[in-house]
């Protein structure tokens, strides 16, 4: 099996190729491929005597990178066959060069041999230009491929791949979903050549130097504004943690999972309030809050040694791939139905102890509205359910009766609470028919109750009374006139 030598060219500076690379490319006897020939470096080379083959026209034939870099690898495994060739590529070949990645694909896969010659990374005289220290902590990322998740910025960044005004467009617009728009980066193209040629500017002209090639990469400082990375996860977990720490605050200090239940419902219902009115900032508002109290529990089961949040983000993430194998799996899903099924099976297959009852598995803390549907739907599940909805009107009407009944003997609260429990009961079971959510139903007509009472009140403080002093009938006239408002 013949083989290829893979080597690289480094920064652009002839004076920085170690000696060995400089012999290797001025051999007559094995040809030398170049992944292109817009490099510093190639013009001195020829003029001594190299010889190279470029490859620079597969990328007109392909829009997208990928597929450019995989028609260079099927050239040289091509070639290799015929006889050992050597491929130079800019920099360190095992810095930032996708072609080699699937090259030692290959290799490992036994398809070819490959030998390393070394060379000198960009980054080495990025560094050297920025006076930057890279124990500091640094990412290298692909400009081509730029996604905001990946990006940690309290680190130096450094952008590759930003060869032209469109990629350097689609970095700015990636950096401005965190970054304000006059945050200064850097552009360094050629570091380390002769031709090296650095500017600071405001993020949002980056797209606007012409200055731009397959050797400029893009730097950008590490943020030091803390309310710059309010918006990174890792930036309310640090808050978090602070607030329970020593010198914390001493009301989140003191609260444990039982103390902060209460909270949880309260900040879930106003999060459905601010859904039903529409409000997107105070959704947003309402999340914020919800996520507070998952950060609160997963701080505490930290502090306490159990678990962390990246248990609760582990658990979730597996859960919903789980649960979605018509997704991340071989399964197909024509509809909610099928996607229903799916997600029943999965979640069957989680609990390998058997339920004593069907009806197990209902959160006993949940609304005992939401916990009466439940139930229902559970029973309806293994055919225990009225064929009709006209069969549960009935039993609604059988209930209050009954009810009526129990009110003209008055003999106990108890019973009556019960008689009037069976009546809510057999309502849920009429909300299931329609698929209505009882809970969210009561929440709403409380919503409405509030706002049309707040109506009535504003009214008589108009009229500069008091609402003790206004009889059943004026304040119902108020509650009409509200209701036509549709308030």
């Amino acid at each position: 099996m013949n083989k290829i030598t893979i080597v690289g060219l480094g920064a652009g500076d002839i004076n920085q190729l170690p000696l060995g690379v400089y012999k290797l490319l001025m051999q007559k006897d094995k040809r030398t491929y170049l992944r292109t020939k817009d490099h510093p470096l190639v013009p001195e080379l020829e003029a001594e005597g190299a010889s190279f083959t470029f490859l620079d026209d597969i990328y007109e034939k392909h829009d997208q990178f990928e597929e450019v870099y995989k028609e260079i690898v099927a050239i040289l495994l091509t070639e290799v066959k015929k006889e050992e060739i050597i491929y130079a590529v800019p920099g360190h070949p095992l810095v930032a060069e996708k072609t080699v990645q699937l090259l030692i694909e290959k290799s490992e896969n036994g398809v070819v041999d490959l030998a390393f010659g070394g060379g000198q990374s960009f980054l080495d005289s990025i560094f050297q230009s920025l006076k930057v220290d890279p124990i500091d902590g640094f990412q290298l990322l692909d400009g081509t491929a730029l996604s905001i998740d990946d990006i940690q910025f309290r680190n130096h960044l450094i952008i590759g791949q930003v060869y032209d005004s469109f990629s350097a467009s689609e970095v700015k617009l990636t950096l401005m979903e965190r970054l304000p728009y006059d945050y200064l980066v850097k552009i360094i193209t050629a570091a380390g050549s002769t031709d090296e040629w650095i500017k600071e500017v405001p993020l949002h002209e980056l797209d606007r130097e012409v200055n731009l090639n397959n050797l400029t990469s893009v730097y950008v400082p590490p943020v030091k504004d803390e309310e710059l990375l309010n918006k990174e996860f890792s930036r309310l977990r640090q808050i978090i943690a602070t607030l329970r720490g020593p010198d914390g605050c001493p009301w989140d200090k003191k609260q444990n999972h039982l103390s902060l239940r209460k909270y949880l419902i309260e900040e879930c219902f106003e999060l459905i309030e601010a859904i039903n009115e529409e409000d997107i900032d105070h959704i947003i508002e309402e999340l914020g809050d919800v996520l507070l109290q998952v950060m609160l529990h997963s701080q505490i089961g930290e502090d306490e040694g159990f678990f962390s949040v990246h248990d609760v983000i582990d658990g979730i993430s597996a859960k919903m791939i789980r649960r979605h194998p018509h997704v991340f799996g071989d399964k197909d899903a024509e509809s909610v139905d099928d996607v229903m099924e799916h997600w029943q099976k999965a979640k069957s297959l989680e609990h390998t102890e058997k339920p004593k009852s069907v009806l197990d598995g209902i959160n006993e803390a949940a609304p005992n509205l939401l916990r009466a549907y439940e139930l229902q739907k559970k029973a309806a599940n293994v055919g225990f359910d009225w064929p009709e909805v006209e069969e549960a009107w009935g039993k609604v009407q059988e209930e209050l009766e009954e009810f009526k009944e129990e009110l003209k003997l008055k003999q106990s609260t108890d019973k009556m609470e019960k008689e009037f429990g069976d009546i809510l009961f057999s309502l849920v079971n009429i909300a299931r028919f329609y698929k209505i959510d009882p809970e969210l139903a009561i929440h709403q007509t409380n919503q409405k109750f509030k706002r049309r009472f707040r109506y009535i009140e504003g009214k008589v403080s108009e009229i500069g009374k008091s609402i003790h002093e206004l009889d059943l009938e004026s304040l119902d006239k108020l509650w009409n006139e509200a209701k036509e408002k549709e308030i």
